[in-house]
């Protein structure tokens, strides 16, 4: 066996209605005063109100940053970063989908770090340790709670940066199911195949390790078994609660393995077209597994499995279509667009499309080689529709 290693120092608690003992929880860590990252959607929502009361029965400070966007931008980190400095926090909550977590994680490294977020774009190059860091998630699908990396967009030039490094990874997550029961059928979609995207392409993935597969094979499982539960009945709040596991799950996977070409490509809709993250990568993942077929097709076959079909009597590589095609239908399910063009995506763009996906470096630990041509016709074939 090749040698591997396993790192992931996030501790994780869940537990219906768990984020009303947040203060407990996060007493310990926090000196003078919290900063907590979210979006007006969520404070909206009234979903810090069991949080805020939990903070301030512990007698915990706090102040919120509610100014967080889709696909973030490198500009709402320095704001908030800007935020944390004046209101003399030293620790940092995000609570919300990837895009509030993902921008508290880039606050908590700037607090210790000089210059720009966008300064540390790659792997390991943050300097210093961030302040005590900590994540809430309200919906089941990035997994960023547990991942050693945020995403940030670039303004200036529409690409989608990544900031990878152990420094990144919270000390605790609170997984609280009740937060995610009132999420909107298409919220609820996006995100559960955003959660599925990661399983399939870490276990997939080049850099897969044997604990990295099996968290995300069961990953998978349990997204099949669960999704259409939560999105057809909503208020299930068993499945609601399997999906936050398996979406946590899926992104403890990812954070050892990396991802893969859906990622690669997804993330420069995300920065030219300001497309949702989970949208993208649910239209693109049959085009891309049909593309990694031939390199993968024993993993295939047990994703298939795992997400209901019966491979009995199968070659692999048939058993491996029969993934494609559950893919395929739960996009149906949930009224996801079977082709990009109509997610809003513009061939006008296929030049700075291509380049910007191979720039990611989930390309190279995709389980196909893959040139720019490659992702050129990828791209095409999504426009379009075509499976080929």
């Amino acid at each position: 066996m090749q040698s591997h290693s396993f790192f992931t120092p996030t501790k994780v608690v869940w537990g219906r209605g768990l984020s009303n003992n947040t203060g407990e929880i996060l007493k310990p860590y926090v000196q003078r005063k919290l900063l907590i990252v979210t979006d007006q959607g969520v404070r909206n929502a009234n979903l810090l109100q069991g949080i805020e009361s939990s903070l301030n029965e512990r007698n915990i400070d706090y102040c919120i940053f509610d100014q967080v966007e889709p696909n973030p931008s490198a500009e709402i980190v320095d704001r908030g970063t800007i935020v944390l400095r004046e209101t003399n926090c030293d620790a940092v909550l995000g609570v919300g989908g990837g895009s509030s977590i993902d921008t508290a994680k880039g606050i908590a490294a700037m607090a210790n770090n000089e210059g720009k977020i966008l300064d540390y774009e790659g792997v390991g190059k943050l300097r210093n340790p961030a302040i005590p860091l900590f994540a809430i998630p309200t919906t089941a699908g990035t997994g960023s709670e547990v991942t050693n990396s945020t995403v940030v967009t670039n303004k200036q030039t529409s690409f989608k940066a990544a900031v990878i490094s152990p420094y990144m990874l919270p000390i605790i997550a609170i997984l609280d199911p009740m937060l995610t029961i009132n999420l909107p059928q298409s919220i609820t979609a996006a995100t559960g195949m955003d959660a599925l995207t990661h399983a399939i392409e870490s276990y997939t993935s080049k850099q897969a390790t044997p604990v990295s597969k099996s968290f995300a094979i069961s990953a998978v499982k349990i997204i099949g078994e669960n999704l259409r539960k939560s999105y057809f009945v909503g208020t299930d709040v068993e499945s609601r609660e399997n999906m936050l596991l398996a979406s946590m799950m899926a992104g403890a996977a990812f954070a050892q393995s990396r991802l893969g070409n859906v990622h690669a490509i997804s993330h420069t809709f995300g920065g030219v077209f300001n497309i949702p993250h989970g949208i993208a990568n649910a239209t693109l993942l049959p085009f891309v597994m049909k593309y990694n077929l031939p390199a993968c097709p024993n993993e295939m076959s047990d994703i298939a499995a795992a997400l209901g079909k019966d491979i009995s009597g199968r070659s692999a590589e048939e058993a491996a279509y029969l993934a494609i095609e559950a893919v395929q239908e739960m996009n149906r399910d949930f009224e996801i667009p079977h082709n990009i063009k109509d997610l809003g995506v513009s061939l006008d763009y296929l030049p700075q499309l291509v380049e910007d996906s191979m720039r990611s470096g989930n390309v190279f630990v995709n389980p196909r080689l893959t040139r720019a041509a490659d992702i050129q016709a990828i791209i095409e074939n999504a426009y379009h529709g075509i499976m080929e």
